[in-house]
C-alpha cells in the first residue's frame, strides 16, 4: 500500500482514514486518481473536470472513504458486496467493517497490478461479487463459484480465527489471505481458460480431475511426504484450483508487501522494474521477509512470512505475474 499525505497540512496519512489527525480535514479515497483527496463540510469533493463526488454512505457502516459520483449511492467497492448481515444482527454487523476494509485493500491492490475484474452489476452470471454472511446463525464455508465469493465475518475475529489456524495447523490466515485466495479462483476462470490452459495445467496439474475426490483424498491422507519441493502450501496440494489460487495469494503478498517496504523507505527499488516477477522474489522480497520475520522475533510475535518458496512454486508465481494486464 502506498504512503500518503494531506494536501491541507501536508501531513501522513493511512489508508483508512477519513480524517486527518493533524489539521481535521475531512478526506476520501479517490480511485480514478489512488489517492486520498480533502473533501468538504458536506462530504464533497470536486475534480479538474468540475465533476463532484461524495462520500460513500457506508463510512459509518463500514468505515468506507471511497468516493462515489452520486450522492447516496455505494460506492464501485461497496456495490460488489452482494450481501451483508441484517441490520439486528449486532454482531455480524461489528464483525462487517474488518471485511469490507480488507475487500477494499484488495481492490486497489488488483487495479495497481493490473488484474482486472468484471462486476455482477456488469455480468450477472459470473461477475465478481461478495457475500459478506455472518455465521452467528448458521453455518457458513468460505469458497468462491462462478465469480462469486462468501466470506464468514466471523474470521475478522482475532481469537476465533487465532482457533480455526490452530485447529488446521496453518502457518498463516488472515481476513486479507482469504480474499486474496478467493479472487485468485476468480481470477483464473477470467484469464486462464483459454489459450494458457495448457501451460496452466503444466504447472498446476489438469484442473479437471474431480474436485470432490481430491479433497477426500487431502484430508483422509494428507499432503505428500515431497509437498515442499513443490507447493508452497500443504492447501495447495489438494486439487490444481487450490495450488493456483495459493499461488496467486502468494503474488499478492509479495507484491503488496514490497510495494509498501518502498513507500516506506525501507527499499529504494521499484517493483515493476523488475520484468520476472521471481527475479523480484529472490533479489528483494526473501532477503526483505528475512529480516522481517527476524524483526517479528524480536518483538515476539510470529514471523511475518513464514513459507518457504522453492524453484517449482517460483515458476508458478512467474505464471500468476504474468497474467497482469500492463
Amino acid at each position: 500500500m502506498r504512503a500518503f499525505t494531506c494536501s491541507t497540512c501536508d501531513n501522513r496519512l493511512f489508508f483508512e482514514n477519513s480524517l486527518c489527525v493533524s489539521c481535521g480535514s475531512a478526506l476520501g479515497y479517490w480511485r480514478e486518481s489512488a489517492d486520498i483527496v480533502v473533501v468538504d463540510a458536506d462530504g464533497r469533493f470536486v475534480d479538474p473536470e468540475g465533476y463532484v463526488w461524495h462520500v460513500c454512505p457506508n463510512l459509518n457502516l463500514t468505515g468506507c472513504t471511497w468516493l462515489t459520483r452520486l450522492e447516496g449511492e455505494p460506492c464501485e467497492a461497496c456495490r460488489l458486496t452482494r450481501t451483508r448481515p441484517a441490520d439486528d444482527d449486532a454482531i455480524g454487523l461489528s464483525q462487517l467493517p474488518v471485511a469490507e476494509a480488507a475487500k477494499r485493500h484488495l481492490l486497489v491492490e488488483l487495479t495497481r497490478l493490473g488484474f482486472g475484474w468484471v462486476s455482477r452489476e456488469d455480468d450477472p452470471e459470473t461477475g465478481l461479487a461478495f457475500d459478506m454472511l455472518s455465521s452467528v446463525d448458521e453455518n457458513v464455508v468460505i469458497g468462491h463459484e462462478d465469480g462469486l465469493i462468501t466470506i464468514d465475518l466471523a474470521e475478522g475475529d482475532d481469537a476465533h480465527r487465532a482457533k480455526v489456524q490452530a485447529e488446521l495447523a496453518e502457518p498463516y490466515r488472515t481476513m486479507l489471505g482469504h480474499l486474496r485466495h478467493e479472487v485468485g479462483h476468480y481470477m483464473e476462470a477470467l484469464h486462464v481458460r483459454g489459450d494458457r490452459i495448457q501451460e496452466a495445467r503444466e504447472l498446476f496439474g489438469n484442473e479437471e480431475i474431480s474436485y470432490a475426490d481430491e479433497i477426500e483424498r487431502h484430508y483422509n491422507e494428507g499432503p505428500p511426504a515431497d509437498w515442499a519441493e513443490s507447493y508452497i502450501s500443504t492447501y495447495a496440494t489438494m486439487h490444481p484450483f487450490e495450488d493456483f489460487a495459493e499461488s496467486f495469494a502468494h503474488t499478492l503478498h509479495i507484491q503488496d508487501s514490497v510495494d509498501t517496504a518502498r513507500w516506506n523507505g525501507l527499499i529504494t527499488v521499484e517493483p515493476d522494474a523488475f520484468s520476472i516477477f521471481s527475479d523480484l522474489v529472490t533479489g528483494v522480497w526473501i532477503p526483505l521477509s528475512t529480516a522481517l520475520n527476524q524483526i517479528n522475533r524480536s518483538m515476539g510475535a510470529d514471523d511475518l512470512y513464514p513459507f518457504i518458496i522453492p524453484p517449482k512454486v517460483l515458476a508458478k508465481l512467474d505464471f500468476v505475474d504474468s497474467l497482469r494486464q500492463r
